[in-house]
């Protein structure tokens, strides 16, 4: 359990403990359903997100075909998307960013596939979803330069002081874009 992500060692042992002690009620139940899911659970062929069939139920809806192709790092950005309930296109999860300290070039992620998908189906515009770090940046700098002649417009999320934010709390870079990506009042 200390493996998982956000747990440490202490709440590990909690979590475990307060599992032993609800065996029947939350030990059992939440075993099945695990196996359940390690069986059934798979990559959607198309666009990376999870599912249990080889084309998740975004990339087989009718209603998404709009033209918009939201590109994001990994499934839980995808979910973090469609939580917010706004975007009614289809996404490409990469899978990781560029990393040339970590040796993840664009064949390491699903980069190939992308150019694939923008020639193959009718994309009118990719959205470039990914996070404000070296990372994510190098990577949006490289798929639109990919896609640079296709005819796709490729554009980005805005960037800047969130909602609620105070200029105060805000770190250097962020004050950077946002001013930098102003609009008229």
């Amino acid at each position: 359990m200390a493996r998982l992500p956000g747990l440490g060692p202490r709440s590990a042992r909690r979590a475990v403990l307060h599992l032993i002690k609800k065996r029947g009620a939350l030990m059992r139940p939440l075993a099945e359903a695990m196996a359940g899911v390690a069986t059934s659970a798979r990559e959607c062929l198309n666009c990376g997100n999870i599912g249990t069939s080889d084309l998740c139920g975004i990339c087989t809806s009718a209603k998404r075909q709009n033209g918009q192709l939201c590109v994001v790092e990994d499934v839980a950005d995808l979910w973090a998307m469609e939580r917010g309930q706004v975007f009614s296109g289809r996404y490409h999860v990469l899978g990781g960013t560029l990393s040339a300290l970590d040796a993840v070039g664009p064949e390491e992620l699903r980069i190939p596939k992308l150019r694939e998908r923008v020639a193959r189906e009718d994309i009118t515009e990719v959205i470039l979803a990914l996070n404000a770090t070296v990372d994510g940046q190098t990577t949006a700098h490289y798929i639109a330069e990919e896609l640079e002649g296709t005819g796709v417009e490729v554009t980005s999320l805005a960037q800047g002081v969130p909602i609620g934010g105070e200029l105060d709390y805000l770190d250097d870079g962020t004050i950077s874009a946002a001013l930098k990506a102003r609009k008229t009042f």
